[in-house]
């Protein structure tokens, strides 16, 4: 066995595994992954591996580790093999939670070495359950995307012509995802040994936050390698199969789920099965100790106007909802026909121009080619995810709103000011690059 897996590449392997995860039923289990797990193996997931990420409670690089690869991968392998491996804390760190934001997200920062194991373990989980999920999940997947989410969104609304949209927050979800249920979940795909003890460690390997060590006894942090697909893992069983072969069924019409991460919405035909499923939806997330938002699950009205003023129509005015940074709603198109429209977020537009204007505060001494360098690429990366159809108003607020920010700080380094006259000849040497729309409705959206 050893020798004929030496032979195989790792992309051959993982093929493998997908594929025999596909032939068998979904309640087959693994009973033996970890034969996979060598030296090979770990030095893929080291290529895999962010090497300028923030740093551990250790301290050790990306680069203080590959000066001795060769035998700290050795020694990591023999290690969780034979179970000595200990998971070290993660260490806490807070992060805004949007561009410009006042509110922060707490992010757990694993040691370089863990986030490598971690990744040879995800190689191994991701080629069964990418069999196992559902057309409905986009976030943290391999060759999906939120502009595919956006897109799937809002070919559904245009089926339907709209709809009653349940709009759902889960409370401070990877916070209160319970351990215990994760590892029965766990247990119906994967029941190898060695994989689940080293997610056991990492489950109670506890936060490390200001010289104080906790071990809570729920939640997975963000900015762990597994924790996207252990998220990903929990609400599949949670949520996706059971709205999919439990609450569909029982519908008196149509509804589809998005979901991305744990942001999700559901989108019914008819505004009766939404308040069915609004009521069953809590009880539901409590088997699992997850609960909603009350504040911000709501539902959503979201029905296509009237196309004209003589055609017969509700009267009532249609919501909009967020998803994914972009507020949803029906606008004309060209042609004059109700469309599902999305711009960016009201909330995310404002963090994102404040974000700039403070980066131009804190670099008004930085001379221009750099700073126009790095305007340029903040720019560009709004325009990559921002710029869809439809959204070409906020991009152009957007970009205003950056030149505005620069002129006014480097008036603030400039006797006299900086007259718009002058910042316009800067412009025509340091031109900004115009506003994109990147992602067309007119061409289909491929994964990055």
């Amino acid at each position: 066995m050893a020798d004929s897996l030496k032979s195989e590449t790792v992309y051959t392997r993982r093929q493998r595994i997908a594929e025999l995860a596909k032939q068998q039923s979904r309640d087959f289990a693994f009973l033996s992954l970890n034969h996979h797990l060598d030296g090979h193996w770990l030095e893929t997931a080291f290529g895999l591996t962010r090497k300028d990420g923030a740093v551990g409670v250790d301290g050790q690089t990306a680069a203080e580790y590959e000066a001795n690869l060769e035998k700290n991968l050795q020694s990591l392998l023999d290690r969780a093999k034979s179970g000595t491996y200990h998971a070290p804390p993660v260490r806490r760190a807070y992060i805004p939670k949007g561009p410009g934001s006042t509110e922060t997200r707490p992010l757990g920062i694993p040691t370089f070495e863990d986030k490598v194991l971690q990744r040879a373990v995800v190689m191994l989980l991701e080629p069964i359950y990418e069999q196992d999920f559902l057309d409905c999940s986009y976030g943290f997947r391999p060759g999906r995307s939120a502009h595919q989410a956006l897109s799937a969104l809002r070919e559904g609304l245009m089926q339907f012509g709209g709809g009653c949209i349940l709009d759902v927050d889960i409370r401070k979800f990877f916070d209160t995802l319970q351990h215990d249920a994760l590892r029965q979940l766990l247990r119906r795909r994967v029941r190898d040994g060695v994989v689940l003890r080293l997610i056991g460690k990492w489950l109670n390997a506890g936060v490390w936050e200001e010289g104080h060590l906790t071990h809570p006894d729920m939640g997975t942090p963000q900015g762990g390698v597994i924790s996207p697909l252990l998220a990903n893992l929990y609400l599949h069983y949670v949520l996706d199969e059971w709205f999919e072969r439990e609450v569909k069924p029982c519908l008196t019409g149509r509804a589809f789920l998005i979901r991305f991460a744990d942001d999700f919405v559901m989108v019914f035909q008819h505004e009766a099965d939404a308040r069915r499923v609004l009521e069953v939806l809590p009880k539901r997330f409590a088997k699992f100790g997850l609960r909603l938002h009350p504040e911000k699950t709501r539902l959503v009205r979201f029905v296509r106007p009237a196309r004209a003023p003589s055609e017969e129509g509700t009267g009532e005015a249609t919501g909009t909802f967020d998803l994914l940074g972009f507020t949803h709603y029906w606008g004309r198109s060209r042609k004059g026909y109700w469309v599902v429209k999305r711009k960016t977020a009201r909330s995310r537009l404002r963090r994102a121009i404040l974000a700039v204007t403070q980066w131009c505060r804190r670099n008004l001494h930085q001379p221009i080619a750099e700073q126009h360098r790095m305007l340029c690429q903040k720019l560009r990366g709004h325009f990559a995810y921002y710029g869809i159809t439809g959204n070409g108003g906020a991009l152009h607020r957007f970009r205003d709103a950056v030149s505005c920010s620069w002129r006014k700080w480097l008036s603030r380094r400039t006797r006299g000011g900086f007259s718009w006259e002058a910042f316009n000849r800067l412009l025509g040497r340091y031109p900004l690059p115009p506003a994109l729309v990147v992602h067309s409705v007119c061409r289909p959206v491929v994964s990055p």
